[in-house]
């Protein structure tokens, strides 16, 4: 290993264990999971700090919005980042290009490291004033029927929380597969231009150099620029990032569920739609009485999921909730 990482936390690996960690930890956006360690960027280089897992107390998302999304000039954007605290008190921050990064980060975090809180202390108390709100809406006496019906959602929701991973990449899998469908055309058209404009400057600008032009290094260096720059807005269509691949991703998503949920032969929903927090708020929807059978609660919320839309002010749970699912739904057209 040539780059060692820094240890952040109050406790470190031995040099071996290091390198094995690292080598085979998941990489996620700029940071990485391993078994003992997570891997955490500085702001130019990749996976160049790591703290032991024993050492993190939380670790959870902070979005903030760019300069021209205050003023109303320039860019409007959000910007995403990891923060980790650690037990001795401090706390490091790691910038991400993709939110949806940070959401896959957390949720793997969460798949091998559960005792982890996912969300800062402050979020954590607005969690609990929301939940007590949300129990003041419960009725107090359910028919059988309703009661029967959460005991099976909860048993669905169980088995899904057994390999979770299924469910998070059918959630990724919708996700990718919209962005892709939805695409603006002309967003390509303009991406393979400048591709071209990059490439053809960066030729140019090493012919020039060879020759001792003397703007040779600038063409080198913004064709380079422009061509890394379209490279990785994931405009273009790649092996990864066309319809053909997407859409091989959401059936295979789909067939793994098809198979998994075999195990329960009265399993509430249908595959596509197979994730715990479907199921979360189906069990809610009956709670406040909006719904008594499995298939009302469904019904339930795909209303709730079709009045969503930016205009719609929720908390934080309801917005994580709805990012999860939504484009499960949008992509099923609520069938």
């Amino acid at each position: 290993m040539i780059f060692v990482p820094r240890a952040l936390g109050n406790h470190t690996l031995n040099r071996e264990d290091l390198e094995k960690d690292k080598k085979k930890c998941l990489k996620v956006g700029p940071c990485g999971l391993g078994k003992k360690a997570m891997y955490l960027n500085s702001f130019y280089i990749d996976r160049q700090y790591y703290i032991p897992y024993v050492d993190v107390q939380r670790c959870f998302k902070r979005v903030a919005m760019s300069k021209g999304g205050y003023t109303g000039k320039g860019v409007f954007s959000t910007i995403p980042y990891l923060v980790v605290q650690y037990n001795n008190g401090q706390e490091k921050q790691c910038n991400f290009k993709y939110e949806e990064e940070v959401d896959t980060f957390l949720q793997r975090l969460h798949m091998i490291q559960p005792r982890i809180r996912l969300h800062s202390a402050e979020a954590e108390e607005k969690i609990r004033i929301e939940e007590r709100k949300e129990q003041a809406k419960y009725i107090s006496h359910l028919s059988p029927k309703a009661k029967e019906s959460i005991k099976r959602l909860d048993e669905a929701k169980k088995l899904l929380e057994g390999n979770i991973a299924l469910s998070y990449r059918l959630a990724s899998s919708a996700k990718h597969k919209r962005a892709v469908d939805y695409a603006n055309p002309s967003y390509k058209i303009v991406a393979i231009l400048i591709l071209i404009a990059g490439l053809g400057m960066a030729i140019y600008g090493i012919a020039s150099l060879m020759q001792g032009g003397d703007f040779a290094l600038y063409f080198l260096l913004f064709g380079m620029a422009f061509t890394l720059l379209v490279m990785a807005s994931r405009v273009l269509p790649t092996g990864r990032n066309n319809k053909r691949y997407v859409q091989e991703q959401w059936d295979d998503s789909v067939k793994q569920l098809e198979k998994y949920i075999e195990r329960d032969d009265d399993f509430p929903l249908p595959a596509h739609y197979a994730h715990p927090v479907t199921l979360t708020r189906m069990i809610r929807a009956i709670k406040m009485g909006r719904a008594e059978s499995v298939e009302d609660a469904l019904e339930v919320v795909k209303e709730d999921l079709k009045a969503l839309n930016s205009e719609v002010e929720v908390s934080q749970r309801e917005y994580d909730e709805v990012v999860e699912i939504k484009p499960i739904f949008l992509l099923c057209n609520y069938q």
